[in-house]
């Protein structure tokens, strides 16, 4: 029963119509169905019979046990002690400009950036986040489902006492299942993790695969951009590949699907939505014997699983021997900056398709001098082209993470929009794997500023500094001038032509 359970939670989030974004700190995610609408998404299930779908039209294939399977009970959330009041630590400055009362709206807005976070992720593991229903923003209804829950006065703003309990049942997940909300880097992917179940993280083919340390448990993101595979032939090679899966429920819909049986002697789930000629998803895989220790984290990950999310969130840390990034070229004589977190730890640093020595870092600043040798056609940036960042959009230029050994190494641009501070927001949700230490441009093309990416520890909530933050062309010239390297004046120059490529290589 309880595997049934948890195939019918799985299925019926897909099942449920996607919801516009909301106004918290995360955007909504497909909506999990709470048991009182089970019966009218039953209404609309199709049986295992029906005749296959054309385009446009809905495909499901499901077992009989599934339908009848109940909606799994939220966990409890703990009372919190009374010896160990909360409070909410003061964030650094760079945190509390971007994310200023005015910056958010809704029942969240005034409360420090970490406790806001805390309390969303602890509104998706209860289950009380369930989208918006009837077009009512969707933290206003889980907050509401969270105070019937426990019989307080419904009214969608949460009290101080109700604001504590929140923030302690996520520590309390946090300290159980390693329970985090983050973003991954090669997939752009929003996804809850139960990161004491799925301590390891490696690249996979297409993103990222997290899993325990026997590979009982696995959580792997993947994100396809192939306009010739459509949405209905991924569905149908998802069903079939690899050979050994036996699917017991299945759902397809105009933008998304939703697929999950044995494969082997194994449990899996397979969830995907598309959006502008891309899809993006991810697969769990996990023992049967696992099942009791899994499934409490089941209706959490489906509530908090977002594929295209609206605003920047904490990115996972990735352990690579190999990490990819970018600097820009500041001198004839070979001087690249670059993010110092990249250039951390390096046995080997390539720069501009050449080796390169680390000359110096400043913490302060988060940034890191190298320098190429031996002549090469660099164009160094020069004072011409740089200008001082405001508030308002940029584009972040840079080179991508290449998904394979010598594929295509063409630069990008993400459309972005700097808010107050430092911190820096996307325009659109988008893959940032091998982007820290591209170039920030105003809409003139000229250099504003070097873009740092914060990854974030897995085990913690409470990152130092915004996700995607801006070092401003202020501090990359004192950062320079530090260092006798001095940007040269001209008359014409190009910033895009300064970016280069850096390879960290640490094994």
């Amino acid at each position: 029963m309880r595997s049934a359970a948890f195939l019918s939670v799985l299925a019926l989030t897909l099942v449920s119509h996607a919801v516009a974004a909301g106004a918290g700190e995360y955007p909504p995610p497909e909506p999990v169905v709470p048991a009182k609408h089970h019966a009218a998404v039953k209404r609309h299930a199709k049986p295992a019979h029906a005749k296959k779908p054309h385009a446009g039209k809905h495909a499901v294939t499901k077992p009989a046990r599934a339908a009848k399977a109940p909606l799994p009970r939220p966990a409890p959330l703990p009372k919190a002690a009374k010896s160990e009041p909360v409070k909410a630590a003061a964030p650094k400055a760079e945190i509390a400009k971007s994310a200023s009362p005015a910056a958010v709206a809704g029942p969240l807005a005034g409360i420090p950036l970490e406790e806001r976070r805390r309390i969303q992720s602890a509104l998706f593991w209860s289950g009380d986040y369930t989208g918006a229903l009837g077009g009512e923003d969707p933290i206003v209804n889980a907050v509401k489902n969270f105070q019937k829950r426990i019989k307080d006065k419904v009214t969608g703003v949460l009290t101080p006492a109700e604001r504590e309990r929140l923030v302690a049942a996520a520590r309390d997940h946090e300290r159980q299942f390693g329970w985090n909300v983050v973003v991954d880097p090669a997939t752009g992917i929003r996804i809850g993790l139960p990161t004491r179940l799925v301590p390891q993280a490696h690249e996979a083919a297409r993103g990222t695969r997290w899993s325990s340390v026997h590979g009982e448990v696995q959580v792997e993101t993947f994100r396809i951009n192939d306009p010739k595979l459509t949405l209905s032939a991924l569905f149908e090679r998802e069903k079939r590949e690899p050979a050994n899966r036996k699917v017991e429920y299945s759902v397809l819909k105009d933008d998304s699907f939703f697929i999950s049986g044995m494969q082997g002697l194994r449990r899996f789930s397979v969830r995907a939505r598309a959006r502008g000629g891309e899809v993006r998803g991810f697969t769990m895989l996990f023992d049967q014997a696992m099942e009791s220790i899994v499934e409490p984290a089941m209706v959490a990950m489906a509530s908090a699983f977002s594929p295209f999310p609206e605003r920047s969130a904490p990115f996972a840390a990735l352990p690579k021997s190999v990490e990819y990034g970018n600097g820009v070229v500041v001198s004839a004589r070979g001087h690249i900056v670059t993010d110092r977190r990249l250039a951390r730890g390096c046995k080997v640093i390539l720069a501009a398709g050449g080796a390169a020595d680390h000359v110096a870092d400043d913490e302060n600043s988060g940034l890191a001098l190298l320098r190429i040798y031996g002549p090469r056609k660099l164009t160094p940036l020069t004072q011409d082209a740089v200008a001082e960042g405001k508030a308002g959009d940029l584009r972040l230029f840079g080179f991508p993470e290449p998904k394979q050994k010598g594929g295509p190494e063409k630069p990008a641009e993400i459309k972005a929009r700097l808010a107050d501070g430092t911190a820096i927001e996307l325009r659109e949700p988008a893959p940032m794997a091998g982007f820290t230490g591209a170039a920030a441009l105003d809409p003139q093309g000229r250099f504003v500023g070097l873009m740092a990416m914060q990854s974030f520890v897995l085990a913690s909530n409470e990152p130092a500094a915004p996700p995607v933050r801006l070092v401003p062309a202020a501090r990359v010239r004192d950062f320079l001038a530090a260092h006798d390297v001095p940007l040269a004046p001209s008359a014409k120059a190009d910033a895009k032509a300064s970016v280069v490529r850096v390879i960290c290589v640490r094994k």
